[in-house]
């Protein structure tokens, strides 16, 4: 157990980047239009059927994934230049949500802080790169499949008494509370459409604390111990 770990820090916040972070709903809309001016409406749905499709048998969102495979289909659409260079070169800086950089500065004297992630080995590195979180959080970034299922290698980087998970989704929150029990706090972030949609929300406990925005998290003396 890492409390008896003498190298174990006291407390590590773990946080999520997409509609936690970073209003990834954007990136999305905003995608969506591009698509569409593109290559239109009929190809641009078919692009988000792919996409979908993906993203259920992988797990977690694979933009450029999606793009490739579509690809195949149509070898000769030279849009899909463009579309690739929307995605590489895209703002994420400015999709960050308000105070959420303050919020990384703000538990830093608590504990560690650190990204965790799902997504792809290209796409979502990037995102934390050039949105300014990985160098918010000094490098400390884990991004994988499915993270809910990597705590034994979290808890081997970075060991900790106690953490702190900061998600959008009840369903990852609900899912590390049973593994590491009272050793975690679960904090919910109602942003997103996966926080909004009420039938998924309903379908997990409540998180030991809830927000609807990230830049709840600068309160004075919370109690991150649950």
């Amino acid at each position: 157990m890492n409390g008896t770990n003498p190298n174990a820090a006291k407390m590590v916040f773990l946080f999520d980047v997409d509609n936690t972070l970073l209003d990834n709903d954007r990136v999305t809309a905003d995608l969506r239009k591009h698509l569409e001016r593109e290559v239109g409406p009929v190809r641009a749905q078919h692009y988000w059927t792919i996409f979908e499709q993906l993203r259920t048998e992988l797990g977690y969102a694979d933009y450029l994934g999606a793009l490739q495979r579509y690809r195949h289909e149509y070898p000769h659409d030279l849009h899909l230049l463009t579309v690739s260079r929307f995605l590489v070169n895209y703002p994420f800086a400015n999709r960050l949500y308000p105070n959420a950089l303050d919020v990384l500065e703000h538990v830093k004297p608590l504990g560690t802080a650190a990204i965790l992630s799902d997504g792809d080995v290209v796409f979502q590195p990037r995102k934390v790169d050039c949105s300014g979180l990985y160098d918010a959080v000094e490098g400390n970034v884990m991004i994988y499949v499915h993270k809910e299922q990597e705590l034994a290698d979290v808890e081997q980087r970075y060991p900790a008494e106690h953490y702190v998970l900061v998600d959008d989704k009840l369903r990852i929150l609900t899912a590390v509370k049973q593994i590491w029990g009272g050793r975690v706090t679960t904090v919910f972030v109602r942003q997103g459409h996966y926080a909004l949609d009420p039938k998924i929300v309903s379908e997990y406990p409540a998180a030991d604390r809830t927000v609807e925005r990230i830049g709840e998290l600068l309160t004075p003396n919370a109690n991150w111990l649950g």
